[in-house]
């Protein structure tokens, strides 16, 4: 058991194939159900289909492996609307990402609160948390955060007239 401080050399450092890397560590997650309620209409529709859907998560710090989450979850048909929808799995992720929140959060964090570079980020989390993030997919996350969180570098002082 190591101790707070205590050197941990890094298993993988050195590592150059990717088949040598420790294997993640697969949590299944279910979102499959037989009837939703449309998001245009509200009315209960049937499933159509069951995908699966990989997200990348925080690894296990114990085992030192990577975490994935395996997500089963239904596609529903609306009849009314004619149109079909996924199960909402927004408390998870964002759509079509391959990272659950928590480790966005992380990665922003590393960069905005800590003031790491990108690749240094990208680094910190693999070795630290041992998820691989491409630092060019953290310098995203970084500056979309800074669009969708409002007016952070306006050059005038808010309430403020110029003049």
């Amino acid at each position: 058991m190591s101790r707070p401080g205590e050197y941990r050399a890094d298993r993988t450092e050195g590592i150059t194939r990717v088949e040598d890397l420790p294997k993640a560590k697969v949590i299944r997650r279910s979102r499959n159900f037989s009837h939703r309620p449309c998001p245009e209409c509200e009315r209960s529709c049937h499933r159509h289909r069951i995908l699966e859907r990989t997200l990348h998560d925080l690894g296990d710090p114990v085992s030192e492996r990577p975490r994935d989450l395996l997500v089963t979850y239904s596609q529903h048909y609306c009849c009314k609307c004619k149109s079909y929808f996924n199960v909402d799995m927004s408390d998870l992720a964002l759509p079509k990402s391959h990272y659950t929140h928590r480790v966005v959060a992380m990665a922003v964090r590393l960069v905005v609160e800590d003031g790491l570079p990108y690749r240094a980020a990208s680094w910190h989390l693999w070795r630290d948390h041992r998820v691989f993030v491409p630092y060019a997919t953290i310098q995203n996350w970084v500056e979309a955060g800074g669009k969708k969180g409002g007016a952070t570098h306006s050059r005038s002082i808010p309430g403020r007239r110029a003049g």
